[in-house]
């Protein structure tokens, strides 16, 4: 149940952060844009409302699979900590053992994952300007969808272009993944009488604060994923992690690596509010309908 009760809290969570991550990832990738409103405008004044869906179904895709498996892994992660060390599966578990869990389940998700990030980076970053802006027919863009941007990766870049940036987006996942369950942990138990589960203000609030702060840690190494995942085979701009940290440092200082953090702050707590009372509610909800049966 907590690799289904993961999978509806991010899927409902996609409608949520869609649009401004859309938005994050083209201020990241993409130095014509000044800042979040000159690019959330430029993407509406050329592209209308459907700009900032662009690879939706990859999105939806992608944050249920990553709270499915998120979530499954690290509590089936913890609970095995948990017997190995104490003698119980529901033990009371350390700092230690959440922050070892949060590390295996961020591993686990981004090598499930990469492949439909990747996809979703392609079609945020490809620009098709709206008919009513060009008032003239406008030429079939590369991606069409995100299946049929997959299809183009692999025949274009083979199976490994799937997996590009995935050396960035392990970095991302396992450090922000400690973070996020430690830091929504810890806020849960601060203000929860002991023996008692938190309410759901307390999980939405904890939820908000515990994406918002793994998504501080993260950001640098979500901008080079960005870069590395956009850099299609014509580019080749990037060859690996370093490289892409040594360019983009070189060309822009070290400001670059910071791109969009407020706006992943400011995404990340609405998203995880999301996420999170969805998760608890399903397994309440399943917890309750099995002990009345």
């Amino acid at each position: 149940m907590d690799f289904v009760a993961g999978a509806i809290g991010g899927g409902l969570s996609a409608a949520v952060g869609h649009p401004l991550d859309t938005v994050k990832v083209r201020i990241q990738t993409d130095n014509h844009y000044r800042g979040f409103w000159h690019c959330a405008q430029e993407t509406y004044r050329t592209e209308k409302v459907w700009g900032f869906y662009k690879g939706g179904s990859a999105a939806v895709l992608a944050l249920s699979m990553v709270s499915s498996v998120s979530f499954g892994t690290y509590k089936n992660i913890l609970c095995t900590i948990c017997k190995l060390r104490y003698g119980a599966a529901d033990a009371k578990p350390s700092k230690l053992d959440v922050s070892l869990a949060g590390v295996a389940a961020g591993a686990a998700r981004a090598l499930f994952t990469n492949p439909s990030e990747v996809a979703k980076v392609r079609m945020q970053t490809q620009k098709n300007p709206h008919p009513s802006i060009t008032h003239q027919p406008v030429s079939k863009p590369k991606y069409r969808g995100s299946l049929h941007c997959l299809k183009v990766i692999i025949k274009e870049e083979g199976f490994g272009g799937l997996y590009k940036g995935c050396s960035a987006l392990l970095c991302r996942d396992c450090s922000a993944s400690a973070v996020y369950f430690l830091s929504y942990s810890a806020l849960c138990d601060w203000v929860t009488p002991a023996g008692s589960q938190p309410g759901f203000l307390v999980v939405l609030f904890s939820g908000g604060f515990a994406g918002a702060l793994a998504w501080a840690f993260a950001t640098p190494m979500d901008v080079i994923k960005s870069r590395m995942q956009a850099d299609e085979l014509d580019q080749h701009k990037y060859k690996g992690l370093i490289h892409c940290v040594r360019e983009s440092v070189r060309k822009e200082g070290v400001k670059v690596l910071f791109k969009g953090l407020g706006l992943n702050c400011l995404r990340a707590f609405p998203v995880n509010m999301v996420v999170f009372v969805t998760y608890e509610g399903v397994l309440r909800f399943t917890d309750h309908y099995i002990n009345k049966k």
